[in-house]
């Protein structure tokens, strides 16, 4: 089983800076008092170079940001620099926000770092960062650092990133075989011309994966519980309606589920996690969990020539057992809560009902619906609007439809 993460997990870019930016930039530093910092321009200027070094690959300059005697953030520096080194960043900044002085010559500085990989992000991953600062000889000199309130970690705080590139993917790992992320890769580069196939409205055409190397670890990527996603094979994180200029999502893969699958159930997820990526654009608030996750499954079995009892074994449980669902299921039905039977049909009742619609009606009217949905302005009344005006029938008839079909195709 495969999913697309909510909230946070459904839910950082070296700039010139001119100097009407940077006085914009400055005027944002300030104290817990308020006025604007006379040491803000020195601390993003040690910032600013910090961040030049990623780029330049040097560890050295990415080093001597740091307090030499703080000898504890020194040397977790230099193993974090070696932990992202081939990481192909297209840009890293840091955006100070705030800047709190513990005492003479000492201040706790927050920011934004904000990073893109080349080739894949349009705009900028951005999380937070807080330093612990001193000032000595008329410098400043970083002397601790760690996550900001609310973020999530990032791969490369978990251990040495390989980097696999695939024709149409980049797959970074941590604690993975380099043979395992080239297979990952592979399976990523032949899941993205079958979405393409079922998705043909535009979109980037290719996928970042992160592999980390435990559930566990998972977890920490997507600031959540990794219980909650046992048994999840991979999980996409990205921006709902993400623009031109939002950050490439990441289809972040357990790589103990994945692990036990087969080839073809491998394929089938890494195919809907990719789907998920080619619809984001058109993905709201809007948009319903049974379309997302159905359509998601629906191009990932799409050509498979597996049968509906096959790919739908609860559901069809259930029709056989004369207790079949009477309505489409509402988002709480996909939460990762431990059922694994209940999360099996609500994902198994999305795929039939976009099934339905690419039987009945077409699969180019099956993409229209889900972009119509996508494009309400809300929630009330998304799927009614595309009912009518795509399928030209009602929320009533396309229910009783979707029943019977489910009947026609389980029983």
């Amino acid at each position: 089983m495969a999913g697309q993460g909510s909230g946070g997990a459904r839910r950082a870019v070296v700039v010139l800076l001119t100097l009407l930016a940077l006085a914009g930039l400055l005027a944002g530093c300030v104290t817990a008092s308020g006025p604007a910092d006379p040491a803000a321009r020195e601390i993003q200027r040690l910032l600013d170079s910090r961040a030049g070094a990623v780029l330049r690959h040097d560890p050295a300059g990415y080093v001597a940001a740091f307090d030499p005697g703080a000898t504890a953030a020194v040397t977790a520096a230099r193993r974090e620099y070696d932990h992202l080194a081939d990481v192909p960043f297209g840009s890293w900044t840091y955006r100070v926000t705030d800047i709190d002085r513990t005492g003479p010559g000492r201040a706790v500085v927050r920011a934004d770092l904000r990073y893109r990989i080349r080739g894949y992000d349009s705009g900028p991953v951005t999380t937070p960062r807080e330093l612990e600062l001193t000032e000595r000889d008329d410098r400043w000199y970083v002397t601790a650092e760690r996550d900001g309130a609310g973020a999530s970690q990032q791969l490369w705080q978990q251990g040495d990133v390989e980097v696999v590139r695939g024709g149409r993917s980049l797959v970074l790992g941590v604690g993975q075989s380099a043979a395992r992320l080239r297979a990952i890769a592979a399976e990523a580069d032949r899941a993205v011309p079958a979405v393409s196939a079922a998705w043909p409205r535009p979109w980037t055409g290719r996928v970042v994966i992160l592999v980390p190397a435990s559930l566990d670890a998972m977890g920490r990527l997507l600031g959540a519980p990794a219980a909650g996603y046992r048994g999840i094979a991979a999980v996409t994180t990205g921006e709902t309606g993400g623009g031109a200029d939002a950050p490439a999502d990441r289809v972040i893969v357990n790589p103990d589920a994945y692990g036990v699958l087969g080839t073809f159930g491998r394929q089938v997820v890494l195919t809907h996690e990719t789907t998920h990526v080619a619809t984001r654009a058109h993905t709201s608030a809007a948009t319903p969990m049974w379309l997302s996750e159905g359509f998601a499954d629906w191009a990932a079995y799409r050509g498979s020539g597996r049968t509906a009892a096959q790919a739908a074994p609860e559901l069809r449980r259930a029709v056989q057992d004369g207790t079949p669902p009477d309505r489409l299921p509402e988002d709480e039905a996909f939460a990762f809560s431990g059922d694994g039977d209940a999360l099996a049909r609500a994902y198994e009742s999305g795929w039939l009902a976009c099934e339905l619609v690419a039987e009945r009606w077409g699969e180019a009217k099956l993409t229209a619906f889900y972009a119509a949905v996508g494009a309400h302005p809300g929630r009330a009344g998304a799927v009614e609007k595309a009912l009518h005006d795509v399928l030209s029938t009602t929320p009533d008839a396309f229910t009783a439809e979707w029943r019977a079909y489910l009947r026609e195709r389980l029983a």
